[in-house]
C-alpha cells in the first residue's frame, strides 16, 4: 500500500534550467543509477550461494543449527562486502533488537523494539545526511536500505512475539534462542531487498528438509520478468534521450516519463529480489510477494489510486497496516503515511510526497463513488474510466518524483509547476465532498458537482 521499497534512497536530482538536451542526458544518468544502486551487483553474486544453501538443505547435509549459521554468516559476509565499514550500522541494531527480545517480556517487546529500531534508524538517516559523502560511494545508501529492511523484520518479529505467534521457548539455552533470531534478522537472501518474510515462514523453511517444489521454475519466471522490464526500461530511456524537448520538472510529460522509469526500476529490483528468495527456498507464498504479472497489470491499468496504493509494494503495505493503521485510533490513513515518511528518512520530498499521497488516497475514496454513480451510460463509463486512469497515472508520477526529490529547491520547482494542478484539483474535490457529507450547503454542492461532471 505504501511505498516502500525495495526501499532504497535512490534519487539523482535534475540540473537547473539548462539546455533541453543536457537535461535529457542527466535524466537518463539518473535512471541508470537508480537501477544500479545501491547493491544490485551484490544481489546477483548472492544467487549461487542461495542455490548452494538450497541444495545442501535438500540433500540433508546441513543440520538446523548449521543452516542458521550458514544464513547468518552469509548475511554478515554480504553486509561487509556491500557496505564496508558501514555494516556496523546494521549489525548494532540487529544485535540490540535480539537482546531486547530476549530480555523484555513478550507483552512489552513490540514497544521496546519499535522505539529502539526507529531511534537508531533516524539517527543513521540524520547522521549520514549531515555528512559530505562521496556521491559515487554506494555503501551508505546500501546500509540505510538494509537498516530499513531490518526495522521491518524486527518490528514484525516483535509483533509476532507479542501476539503469541512466535514463542521464544524460554526452556532453551541463550544461544539456542538467540541464533534463530539473529539468523532471521540478517539472513542473506533478504538482507538487501525482497518482500517481508515472517518469522514463522522463515522458521518453517529453515526447518524443512526437502526441496521447495517448483522453486527453479518460479525463479526463472521472475528472472525473465526482470529481463523484460529491463529491456522495456532501456528502450524507454533511449526513446526519451532521442526526444529531449521536455525533460524538466516543469514539464508534465517529462515528469510522467521519469516516474515510469522509476516504476520500471522498482519492478526490476522486486523481481530479482523475489527470484533470489526463490532460489534459496524462502520464496513468498502466492499473492504475498511484491510483484506478480497480475500485480504489474493492476499497477499499470488501474483507474483507482487506492487500488494502486494497495498493490504497490504489497509486503510493506501489509506491514504498515499491521504496525500503524490497525493500531491508530485517530486518522489511521494519515498516521500511516506520516510514519512511512519517517521510516524513509524525513527528507522534504518524502514528507511532502507521502502526505500528498495520503490526501490523494482519501480523495480517491470519495471521488470515485460519486463519479461512478453518475456514469450510467456505456459512453459515460468509458469516459469515466479513461479520464480517471490518466488522472491516476499523473498523480502517481507527481508523488513518486516528489518522494525521490532530495533538495528543497527542486521540490519547489515541482510544486510551482503545472504538475500541481491535478493534485490541487483532487484536494479541492475532497473538500467539496467532505462539505457535502456534512450536509453543509448540500444542494448548491450537488448542483456544482453536477455541472463539473457535465463539463467532463
Amino acid at each position: 500500500m505504501y511505498k516502500e521499497e525495495p526501499e532504497q534512497p535512490l534519487a539523482q536530482s535534475f540540473l537547473q534550467a539548462s539546455e533541453a538536451v543536457e537535461e535529457a542526458r542527466c535524466s537518463m544518468c539518473w535512471a541508470d543509477l537508480l537501477v544500479l544502486l545501491p547493491a544490485a551487483p551484490y544481489r546477483l553474486v548472492a544467487f549461487p550461494f542461495a542455490a548452494l544453501f538450497h541444495h545442501l538443505c535438500a540433500s540433508g547435509h546441513l543440520s538446523l543449527t548449521a543452516r542458521h549459521v550458514f544464513l547468518l554468516a552469509g548475511g554478515c559476509l554480504l553486509a561487509g562486502t556491500a557496505m564496508g565499514s558501514y555494516a556496523v550500522l546494521l549489525l548494532i541494531p540487529a544485535a540490540g533488537s535480539v537482546l531486547v527480545l530476549l530480555s523484555v517480556s513478550p507483552a512489552r517487546a513490540h514497544i521496546w523494539v519499535f522505539a529502539f529500531q526507529m531511534s537508531w534508524q533516524t539517527l543513521c538517516h540524520l547522521g549520514l545526511s549531515s555528512q559530505e559523502l562521496d556521491p559515487q560511494d554506494a555503501r551508505p545508501a546500501t546500509a540505510l536500505s538494509a537498516i530499513m529492511l531490518l526495522t521491518q523484520k524486527a518490528t514484525s518479529l516483535a509483533l509476532d512475539i507479542h501476539e503469541g505467534l512466535a514463542p521464544l521457548q524460554p526452556n532453551r539455552g541463550l544461544l539456542q534462542r538467540a541464533l534463530p533470531l539473529c539468523s532471521y534478522l540478517l539472513f542473506f537472501p533478504a538482507l538487501l531487498g525482497g518482500p517481508l518474510c515472517s518469522f514463522g515462514r522463515f522458521r518453517a523453511r529453515a526447518e524443512s528438509c526437502g526441496a521447495v517444489p517448483g522453486w527453479l521454475r518460479a525463479a526463472g519466471r521472475r528472472c525473465l520478468c526482470a529481463a523484460a522490464v529491463q529491456g522495456l526500461r532501456v528502450g524507454l530511456a533511449g526513446g526519451l534521450a532521442g526526444r529531449p524537448g521536455c525533460a524538466g520538472l516543469g514539464c508534465l510529460p517529462g515528469v510522467w516519463a521519469q516516474a515510469l522509469l522509476l516504476r520500471l526500476a522498482y519492478y526490476l529490483h522486486w523481481a530479482l529480489d523475489e527470484a533470489l528468495l526463490d532460489v534459496a527456498g524462502f520464496g513468498p507464498e502466492a499473492g504475498q510477494g511484491d510483484l506478480s504479472i497480475r500485480d504489474l497489470w493492476t499497477l499499470e491499468t488501474t483507474h483507482r489510486l487506492a487500488v494502486f496504493t494497495r498493490t504497490w509494494n504489497k509486503s510493506t503495505s501489509r506491514w504498515l497496516r499491521r504496525l500503524v493503521f490497525q493500531r491508530c485510533p485517530v486518522q489511521p490513513l494519515l498516521a500511516t503515511f506520516a510514519f512511512s515518511a519517517w521510516w524513509h528518512g524525513l527528507r522534504p520530498g518524502q514528507l511532502f510526497g507521502f502526505l500528498c499521497w495520503a490526501v490523494m488516497v482519501e480523495a480517491d475514496y470519495r471521488i470515485h463513488p460519486f463519479l461512478s454513480a453518475r456514469a450510467t451510460s456505456q459512453g459515460a463509463k468509458l469516459l469515466y474510466r479513461g479520464t480517471t486512469w490518466v488522472f491516476t497515472q499523473l498523480i502517481v508520477a507527481y508523488i513518486l518524483v516528489a518522494v525521490e526529490t532530495e533538495s528543497f529547491p527542486k521540490l519547489c520547482m515541482l510544486w510551482t509547476s503545472c504538475n500541481s494542478i491535478l493534485p490541487l484539483s483532487y484536494s479541492l474535490a475532497l473538500l467539496l465532498l467532505l462539505a457535502k457529507n456534512h450536509r453543509e450547503g448540500l444542494q448548491p454542492l450537488d448542483h456544482l458537482c453536477g455541472l463539473l461532471w457535465d463539463l467532463m
